[in-house]
């Protein structure tokens, strides 16, 4: 199993990385490498927010229609189920030192700590400056709770499962591993 993993991530290494990094002019370049796994985990961050959307919907406009919280609870536990596979095996595929059950119970727990920092400007937005209906129009209160939710939460949840991830969930194994890695990086510089 890891002479597959190990062969896929010289593949990907080799073949993708280094031909978008080819195209990147010098000084993005180094920035992108030096900053690599906040970059993966925005992406996967991104394509999850796509998988929770499009279930989310398929579900409430078809089979669902007149449980929408059901859906919405079905569509988010398949997009954390998936930014976990993608996490671990690309995100921070470099990092690991612990085994999986314990990583998994790490990553669902600092995953759920994140929804709730997700949902406490949306609560400041709807309860202490109460930009609700008929306090205020739909549409301002629909643009407070975008906004509150959507980029703020959002945002606020990122931040903190980034750091989490990095630091508890996906520690660095050893400090020689942390230079091997380095070492990559440098080396993806010297081909560009």
């Amino acid at each position: 199993m890891r002479a597959i993993r190990a062969r896929f991530r010289r593949l990907d290494r080799v073949s993708v990385v280094d031909d978008v990094l080819s195209r990147v002019p010098a000084p993005a370049r180094e920035l992108l490498i030096r900053h690599r796994e906040l970059i993966k985990f925005a992406i996967v961050g991104g394509t999850t927010f796509v998988i929770d959307s499009g279930i989310f919907y398929t579900l409430k406009l078809t089979v669902l229609e007149e449980k929408p919280v059901t859906a919405k609870i079905i569509a988010g536990v398949i997009a954390v189920i998936c930014s976990y596979i993608l996490n671990r095996e690309w995100s921070f595929k470099n990092r690991g030192g612990r085994e999986r059950a314990h990583e998994a119970f790490l990553f669902f727990f600092v995953s759920g700590i994140g929804v709730v920092l997700s949902f406490i400007p949306l609560w400041i937005s709807s309860y202490v400056f109460n930009l609700r209906v008929p306090e205020v129009s739909l549409t301002v209160e629909n643009i407070a709770d975008f906004i509150s939710a959507y980029i703020i939460g959002n945002l606020l949840q990122m931040i903190f499962r980034f750091y989490c991830f990095r630091r508890f969930v996906f520690p660095e194994e050893t400090a020689s591993e942390t230079t091997d890695v380095d070492e990559l990086a440098e080396e993806d510089l010297d081909r560009a």
